[in-house]
């Protein structure tokens, strides 16, 4: 290889797959509206891997996903029900009442989702709490950047934290010896597929938000 050339692993890259990053980074939105067609397990397993590509505290790699399709994600539904009941009442007062029903539609349904993923962190003494938290967070925004570029569409979801030890007992994870030490924590829930609508995206916020120092 040439010295002068990047190495494969490396930048810079080129003007246009920069072009391209920053409208894959733009186009990403939450998908709340999906077509029922299934992802096949390979998209899912590419999807998967560009997740645990993300940097982790002390290279612990401490994320690990529960992915739910078939008669398993329909199962789940009740869930997504439940959580609906924890969260309703706050979302009825920041919402108007079409984009108030249309949000209660999909957590009965999941936007017809044929994928939902759980996202939990494998915590320990040895690393700061919320740099475990963080570590999968930044896999759950590889997950959503590597769904887009394969022309999916999902939607990253707290409401699941509404009825942790529920969803904890539907995965079966309290039998685990690591959760039973109180250190495997549900972050979040993924739900995704096929777009089957295109939601504008909110304008992004400067004000206040870079600080030069």
């Amino acid at each position: 290889m040439n010295p002068s050339e990047p190495k494969p692993n490396q930048g810079p890259f080129s003007k246009d797959f920069r072009d391209e990053f920053l409208r894959l980074l733009k186009a990403r939105r939450s998908i709340r509206k999906f077509k029922a067609d299934p992802v096949p397990r390979e998209t899912l397993e590419r999807i998967l891997h560009a997740a645990i590509e993300a940097p982790s505290g002390k290279n612990r790699q401490n994320w690990r996903f529960y992915i739910l399709t078939g008669e398993k994600r329909d199962a789940y539904l009740a869930l997504s029900q439940k959580s609906w009941l924890g969260i309703k009442n706050i979302l009825q007062k920041r919402l108007k009442p079409s984009l108030y029903e249309f949000t209660e539609r999909f957590f009965y349904t999941l936007g017809n989702a044929p994928v939902m993923i759980l996202c939990y962190s494998l915590n320990d003494d040895e690393e700061k709490y919320l740099t475990s938290v963080g570590s999968v967070y930044m896999a759950v925004e590889n997950l959503n950047l590597a769904a887009v570029a394969e022309g999916l569409g999902c939607c990253t979801m707290g409401a699941p934290l509404e009825i942790k030890k529920d969803v904890d007992e539907f995965l079966g994870v309290t039998s685990l010896p690591e959760y039973q030490e109180g250190k495997l924590e549900l972050l979040c829930g993924v739900a995704l597929g096929w777009p089957d609508h295109d939601p504008p995206k909110a304008p992004r916020q400067i004000e206040q938000r870079f600080h030069w120092l």
